[in-house]
C-alpha cells in the first residue's frame, strides 16, 4: 500500500487538509471529502460535469493529479450561491429554464461564471466558446445561452446598485 499525502488546500475560502493516495484525480478527493456538488461524469476530460475553478481558470477536475494541486484555490460551485441566497447566475439559470436534470449545471455555471467576470456582455459565440466541453444532454443549449445573456445583465446591474 502506498503512503498518503497530506496536502493543504482553500476550497471555497477555507483552508482545508486532506490525507488521498497520490494518484487520485482532484475530482475524487473533492468527492471523497463532501465535494459532491463537482459531479462525477465521463473522468475523461470530455463531459464539463466535474468542472470546478482552479487558481482562478475553469477546469475538469477529473484530469488533474491533486498532489499538483497543493496550496491551490479552488472554487465549487457551492461557494456562488445557494438556493437561499442564489447568485445571479444561479438565479438566472433557474429563470431561463436552463436546468433540467442539474447533473451538468454546476459545471455550466462556473465556465459562465469565468466569463462573466472577464466579459460581462458576452456575444452568443463568446458564450458557445466559454461553455464548450460542458455538455447537457436535456436543453439543447438554446436556454443555456439565454441563462448566460440574463445573468450577464443582472451582475451588471448589481454592480451599479454598490
Amino acid at each position: 500500500m502506498s503512503e498518503l499525502l497530506s496536502i493543504n488546500f482553500i476550497i471555497n475560502g477555507e483552508k482545508k487538509e486532506f490525507k488521498f493516495s497520490g494518484s487520485q484525480t482532484l475530482l475524487h478527493v473533492l468527492r471523497e471529502n463532501g465535494y459532491t456538488e463537482v459531479h462525477n461524469g465521463c473522468e475523461t476530460g470530455d463531459c464539463g460535469s466535474c468542472v470546478i475553478i482552479l487558481n482562478g481558470k475553469t477546469v475538469n477536475s477529473c484530469m488533474v493529479l491533486a498532489a499538483s494541486a497543493k496550496d491551490s484555490e479552488i472554487i465549487t460551485v457551492k461557494a456562488l450561491g445557494d438556493i437561499h441566497n442564489p447568485h445571479p447566475i444561479q438565479k438566472a439559470f433557474a429563470e431561463s429554464g436552463a436546468v433540467q436534470c442539474g447533473f451538468c449545471t454546476p459545471g455550466q455555471i462556473l465556465s459562465a461564471y469565468t466569463l462573466l467576470l472577464d466579459n460581462p456582455e458576452p456575444t452568443d459565440d463568446e458564450i458557445k466558446k466559454a461553455l464548450d466541453g460542458n455538455i447537457c444532454r436535456c436543453t439543447g443549449y438554446k436556454k443555456i445561452i439565454e441563462a448566460v445573456k440574463l445573468a450577464g445583465q443582472l451582475m451588471r446591474e448589481a454592480s451599479n446598485e454598490k
